[in-house]
């Protein structure tokens, strides 16, 4: 009986590493098409809040908020926000910047 826990367990921290990993190079990808629309510079990407919840959805999963950095002209950095459900981007919030 202690073995099948110990399996549950360490199968669920694999699952729960696998889809932190999944999370993050979605984030990476909504970062990268904001990054295209605004037509400026992508300076990194780094995750802000992580936390488990019940989704909007009804499902459990990860509520996650990542900050991206950009420049728009090389010298200033702006940070944006991605909100993020699993890899479902819910909202991105930008600030104003020179173009």
């Amino acid at each position: 009986m202690a073995g099948l826990w110990t399996l549950i367990i360490i199968g669920s921290i694999i699952y729960f590493f696998w889809l932190n990993r999944k999370v993050a190079e979605a984030a990476n990808l909504h970062a990268q098409r904001q990054i295209e629309q605004l037509n400026v510079q992508l300076m990194s990407v780094a995750c802000n809040k992580r936390r488990l919840g019940i989704l909007k959805s009804g499902k459990p999963g990860i509520k996650s908020e990542f900050i991206f950095e950009f420049s728009s002209d090389g010298q200033s950095v702006y940070q944006g926000v991605l909100i993020m459900e699993n890899e479902l981007l819910k909202s991105v919030v930008i600030p104003p910047h020179k173009i």
